[in-house]
């Protein structure tokens, strides 16, 4: 048991970031990336995406690692959820770029866009890991956010474990939906 907390504890002490960057009301950064999806290049647009819907937009550190398969694969068994009450989901990562075409293939299934996010979008976005100890790394925090049509982040969260992401992003999307009835 003590094994298992110390290897845990080490874990979290890799990055722990503090809360999502961008607040609920504030108007998310429009942005246009190189991604993929279901395995072929795609340019992902949040300005053109938000005209369908909300969007989640989820920040992961890289492609191909334990956390970020998990997550995906997890977006990816709940877009159903995602697609009936009216939302998108968009995974962007600074990490393992050149693989984000067989990423958005095996790991997300397909069923939605993975992209590059560039040094300009993760400023803009706060979402720069750095780890524990105040080293600045070169990958993206695991972030999500929730963005409604108009362009204001309605829902933020950053937290290392993928564990809650899914659940959280989806309850903010429903709870907008139903708020929001056309």
């Amino acid at each position: 048991m003590r094994k298992l907390l110390i290897a845990a504890a080490a874990t979290l002490a890799f990055a722990l970031p503090a809360t999502a960057a961008l607040n609920t009301g504030v108007r998310a950064p429009d942005f246009t990336a190189p991604g993929a999806m279901a395995g072929k290049p795609f340019s992902v647009n949040l300005k053109t995406a938000l005209k369908k819907g909300p969007v989640v937009l989820y920040f992961f550190p890289a492609a191909f690692t334990d956390g970020c398969n998990a997550e995906a694969h997890a977006f990816a068994e709940a877009l159903p959820d995602f697609q009936k009450a009216g939302a998108s989901v968009i995974g962007m990562t600074a990490g393992n770029i050149d693989k984000l075409e067989a990423f958005s293939a095996e790991k997300c299934a397909g069923k939605f866009a993975v992209a590059a996010a560039s040094d300009q979008i993760i400023k803009d976005y706060d979402v720069r890991l750095t780890k524990a100890d105040g080293t600045v790394t070169k990958i993206t925090s695991r972030t999500s956010y929730v963005i409604a049509p108009n362009g204001k982040v309605i829902f933020a969260h950053s937290n290392m474990s993928p564990a809650d992401h899914i659940r959280l992003t989806l309850d903010a999307v429903q709870k907008y939906k139903a708020t929001h009835k056309h």
